[in-house]
C-alpha cells in the first residue's frame, strides 16, 4: 500500500469541523443563544411539528435532552409549552415574543456566519464542497 500523501482526510475533516463549530458557537453565543437553542428555533420556525417528540426528532436530539432545553427556554421567556387537545400525553411548543426576537437575532448572525464562511468562494466552490461531503458521507454508510 503506498503511503498517504498528506494527513487523512477524516483528520483534516473533524479539525476543520471543530474550529467552524467553535467559531460558530460563538457567533451564536455573541448574539445570546446557543447551537441547541437555535437549533430548537429554527426547527419550530420552519416545520410544521405537532409535539416534543416530533421536535426532537427534527433537532436530531434526545427527548430527554429536549426536555431539558425547553424547560429553560420556557424559564427564560423564549417559548410555552401546553397540552395538546388532542393527545393529553403531548404537548405543544410554540415561541413567545422574546423567543421570536431572539430567533431573528440568530438568524442573522448564522447568516452573517454563513456570509464569512462563503467568504472568497465561487458558487462553483460551495457546489463541489457540498458534492466531496456527500460523497464522504456516503462513503461513511457503505463502510
Amino acid at each position: 500500500m503506498p503511503p498517504p500523501f498528506g494527513p487523512p482526510i477524516g483528520l483534516h475533516l473533524t479539525r476543520t469541523a471543530k474550529s467552524v463549530g467553535r467559531a460558530f458557537d460563538e457567533a451564536l453565543a455573541a448574539a445570546g443563544g446557543s447551537l441547541p437553542v437555535w437549533l430548537i428555533l429554527i426547527s419550530l420556525k420552519t416545520r410544521q411539528l405537532g409535539n416534543q417528540r416530533e421536535l426532537a426528532e427534527a433537532v436530531g436530539i434526545q427527548g430527554a435532552t429536549l426536555t431539558h432545553h425547553l424547560n429553560a427556554m420556557e424559564s427564560t421567556g423564549l417559548l410555552t409549552r401546553r397540552r395538546d387537545p388532542a393527545n393529553r400525553r403531548a404537548h405543544m411548543v410554540e415561541f413567545t415574543q422574546e423567543g421570536e426576537v431572539l430567533f431573528h437575532r440568530l438568524r442573522e448572525a448564522a447568516m452573517a456566519f454563513d456570509r464569512q464562511l462563503r467568504s472568497g468562494l465561487e458558487q462553483e466552490d460551495v457546489a463541489a464542497f457540498e458534492r466531496v461531503l456527500a460523497t464522504l458521507a456516503r462513503n461513511v454508510q457503505n463502510g
